[in-house]
Parts: C-alpha cells; structure tokens; sequence
C-alpha cells in the first residue's frame, strides 16, 4: 500500500493515537511556516532515578508522532525532544542515593551544581541525564536531548525571558490567584540565582528593564542586588518555565499526566500571554498499584519498568501501555500473563487484517507498521507458565525438550522470540507461581474420572494431537459429570493434577507435558 492510501486510511482511524495525530493536522492545514519540523516533547526532572512513568511518556509520544508522520506520508518533518529540568533547585535528598551528606550541604542550589553522589559525573543531574539517555537508547528512541541549564546558560532561552519580563504582570495576575495568601507574598515567576551562595532564590523579584533583562531582588544576606536574569543567572517557576520552554522551543504537542491538568492550564495562559499558541496534547491517567492505589516512588509501591521487563519482556508492556491510556491502568506483576498473550493474539490476526483494523491493532503501532515474522507461536504464555511450573521444569534447556516434542523443527537459534518466552515463563513461574501451587487430594468421584483418563491415555501414541486428546478429556467429562457440569471436571483436574483453581486447554497441556508425564501426574493424585 503506498504511504498516500495509508495516510487515507489513517484520516478515518479513531484509535487515540491518530485522534491525537489529527489535532496537529488541524493546527497546520498547510504544514508549519517555513517547513519547520514539528515538535514533540517530553520532559524529565532529573532530580530522581527514570522510572516506568518516563518510559511509557516517551514511548506514547513516540506513537502520536509516528502516527502524524503516516497521516503525512512522511512529508512534513518532526522532531521528539526529551527535555531535562535540571537547573531546579535540589529541594530533598533522596533516599535511595548514597553520600547523602554531599546533597544535604548543596540543598537549594541547582541539580548541574549538586554533587554527583555516585562520584562518576560532574554533577547529580549529569548523573541522571546520563540514565535517562542510556534508558531512552536502550529502547531505541529517536530524540533529541535538551539540557534546561545548558539551554539557559547559553542563552538559547533569552528572548523568551525578556517576554516574560515585558508581561511580568500579566503572568502574576495569572498565578496568584491560583495560590494561598502566604506564597503570594513571596511568589515571583522569576527565580534569580543568588550570587554569593549559588541557591535558587525563591524571593520577590522587581524588573528593573525587561528588554535589558535585568532585575532587582534581596538576596539571602539581606543585600539588594541587582543582575541581569539572562545567561543562566535565573530560571523561571516551572508553570511558567514550562511555558516559556513551549515558546522558546517550538513546541507543537506534549502530553501530561492527569494530575498536571491545572498545571497545563496555567501554562496555557501564560504561553498566550508570550505570544504563542500552547502545543496540543491530551492528560492520561495515572498508575494504580494492586489495591488500586496511586503508584508513588516515595512509597515504592506498584511495579518497576524493570520488573516487566524481567517477567514480562517488552512488547507486552508496550501493548498494555498502548491500550486505553485515558483510563487509570493498574500495574502488578499478575496482569503479565494476560499481557503477554493478549500481544500474541492481536500479532497474529494483523497479516489478515485489512488496513483500516491493522491501523487499529496495538501491534501496528509498537512495531511501527511492520510487524515481523512470525506473527504467531506454537503454543502461548500461559501453557508454558504452566509447563515451567511443574516439578523438573526449573530451567530453560527443560523446558525446550517439552516444546520441541510439541513442536517439531523450533530451537533457540531459529525461535529466538519463542526461546525469550520460554525464559520469562521458566522466571516467571519459579518466582510467583510455584510458590503458590498447592494440589489436593481428588474426591472418590474425581478420583473415578482421572482412573478413566488415565486408561484413555494409555492407548494413545506418544505423538497424540492436542485435539484428539482434548476430545477424550471432554468424553471422560461427559461420562462423570455431564454436560451441564463439564466447568467442574476441568476445575478439578486443575486443582488435583496442577494445584491451581484454572489453567490450560488440557489437551494442549498434556501434547506438552507428554503423555508419559500427564499419566505420572494422575498416579501421584491418585496416591493421594
């Protein structure tokens, strides 16, 4: 399909991503003045470690963007820019760093002054941009990195500064009413650098002249002081930071999370009031822990970025990311599974699908737009977790002896997507799973129909199909429960043969497994 009829097709798509895209379509009908690239960004406080909210910001971004570049044809050029506010002020030390002593004594002086307490970089913020570009590469981001200190001091950020001197009074008759009486005393949208201890001041500032860029303000010895507020000797409040930086850079779409609507709202005002018009962009919602609690480092609860991808790998997570980002998601390590074979199912219905499903399908999205072969597996996440839970199934190679008599002609060299599963299964299972396992004793009626199972299985070939042996499982049901009570048959084979209360389609299972295998699991039960 050529990139005109894609772009067609893409006009008419109302997955959110070219919901989002359309907006900046309508912003510039005619493309942007001068063929300018459109610019995305996300921004980072470096003041902590990259975590799963800095992931999933970037990588929904990264899909409007790809998104807008399909509706173009590629013919309108963009930009993704990963922005750090690291010329903040250090306002707590955090409690998972160590030489703590080195930030309490540089409290209040900007992230680029702060001692790096790692002792590798020149500073705690070159420490962290340095983890956060390592973190964006490892996933192959496209983006361009902007320091907000190298940004000031260079003077890149002057001529949005003397805008906001020249409005000063406008910008303050848009936040103070947004404050309490007490921080309206001592509110200022700019916030100078004090020349005699190096901390960013949060005092009460005069424009002295806004088109020179100089200021007046009381410093922390008590001298008035009198400086110019370019060239990195000041910074600005982050709502107005925030919209001087939209400015000042171009920028044409960023998303937030929901608890910044007020924020976007401020910012909004403020970057009209500089001349510009705010960048499009929409709020999602936040992460949920298990108890659907709000996920906050400072409690360390909910999951890690690394976590999933130790269990889970991570194009489930960009699946799981990329549905419904408007509704709160939770996120603990028991919504992997489910994840993971939920991304195998919509991979393997993309080939047959036409282009206007396709352009909906998650995975056309976290591939972008061309999805790799195979677009199916021989078996899915969830048989295997139950293959690896099964005693003298610890390991990958085990494992691998299952499936390869499951499915002939696979290996690790040649399945290397298979062979990544096959290891988050093995891990996954010996850390959540096994722990958990806890077979029962059959009653005399179950123990009855695992007897005529067991004979069943007898007569069957070790190279039975997964369908004729579900077949036989569904006949024993029948005989011993009927047909209205079949759910009780298979929740009793899964409690007794593998100490769950659900699990696999048992014929699959037991074409993994092995005949020889399921008929030992069913003589264990029996012992019982």
């Amino acid at each position: 399909m050529t990139d005109d009829a894609l772009a067609q097709a893409a006009l008419a798509n109302k997955t959110w991503v070219f919901e989002e895209a359309r907006k900046l379509l309508a912003r510039y009908p005619d493309g942007k003045p001068n063929g300018e690239a459109i610019v995305f960004e996300t921004g980072y406080g470096p003041s902590g470690l990259p975590h799963i909210g800095t992931f999933t910001e970037v990588l929904r971004t990264t899909w409007v963007r790809r998104a807008f570049e399909t509706l173009t044809g590629g013919k309108v050029p963009t930009r993704l820019v990963a922005f750090s506010d690291d010329m903040d002020g250090l306002r707590k030390v955090p409690d998972n760093v160590p030489n703590g002593e080195l930030l309490t004594a540089a409290l209040g002086k900007p992230l680029t002054e702060v001692p790096d307490p790692f002792g590798c970089h020149p500073s705690f913020a070159h420490h962290n941009n340095a983890l956060l570009r390592q973190f964006l590469d490892r996933f192959s981001f496209d983006y361009e990195f902007v320091s907000a200190t190298d940004a000031y001091t260079s003077g890149r950020f002057d001529d949005a500064l003397r805008q906001v001197l020249r409005h000063f009074d406008a910008i303050m008759g848009v936040m103070l009413p947004t404050l309490r009486e007490e921080r309206r005393q001592t509110y200022s949208p700019v916030l100078p650098i004090s020349p005699t201890t190096g901390r960013v001041l949060q005092v009460p500032v005069k424009v002295v002249d806004a088109d020179a860029g100089t200021i007046a303000f009381t410093d922390e010895d008590g001298q008035e002081v009198t400086q110019s507020a370019l060239g990195g000797l000041s910074k600005l409040q982050w709502k107005v930071d925030w919209a001087m930086r939209w400015v000042a850079l171009g920028v044409d779409y960023e998303m937030a999370g929901k608890d910044l609507i007020d924020s976007t709202i401020q910012s909004g005002k403020i970057a009209r009031i500089l001349g510009a018009r705010p960048p499009e962009g929409f709020n999602y919602e936040m992460f949920l822990d298990e108890k659907g609690e709000k996920i906050s480092k400072s409690k360390g609860n909910g999951l890690t970025l690394d976590d999933w991808l130790k269990y889970g790998g991570e194009r489930s997570l960009e699946f799981y990311l990329f549905r419904e980002p408007k509704k709160a998601k939770n996120l603990h390590l028991g919504l992997i599974p489910r994840a993971i074979d939920d991304y195998w199912q919509f991979r393997g219905r993309w080939p047959e699908q036409p282009v206007e499903q396709r352009l909906g399908n998650p995975v056309h999205h976290i591939h972008g737009g061309a999805v790799p072969e195979p677009t199916a597996l021989p078996l899915g996440f969830g048989l295997l977790l139950n293959l690896a839970s099964l005693p003298g199934v610890a390991d990958k190679d085990t494992a691998w002896r299952f499936v390869q008599r499951y499915a002939p002609g696979t290996s690790p060299e040649t399945d290397p997507e298979l062979d990544e599963l096959i290891g988050l299964a093995v891990t996954y299972a010996r850390d959540f799973v096994v722990p958990g396992l806890q077979r029962r004793a059959p009653t005399e009626a179950e123990a009855a129909a695992l007897r005529d199972l067991d004979a069943l299985l007898a007569d069957f070939p070790a190279d039975t199909p997964a369908d004729e042996i579900q077949n036989a499982v569904f006949k024993i049901g029948k005989r011993h429960y009927g047909k209205d009570r079949l759910r009780e048959w298979f929740q009793a084979a899964y409690e007794t043969l593998l100490g769950s209360s659900q699990g696999p389609r048992l014929g699959s299972f037991i074409a993994l497994y092995g005949i020889d295998n399921s008929r030992r699991l069913i003589a264990e039960a029996l012992a019982d």
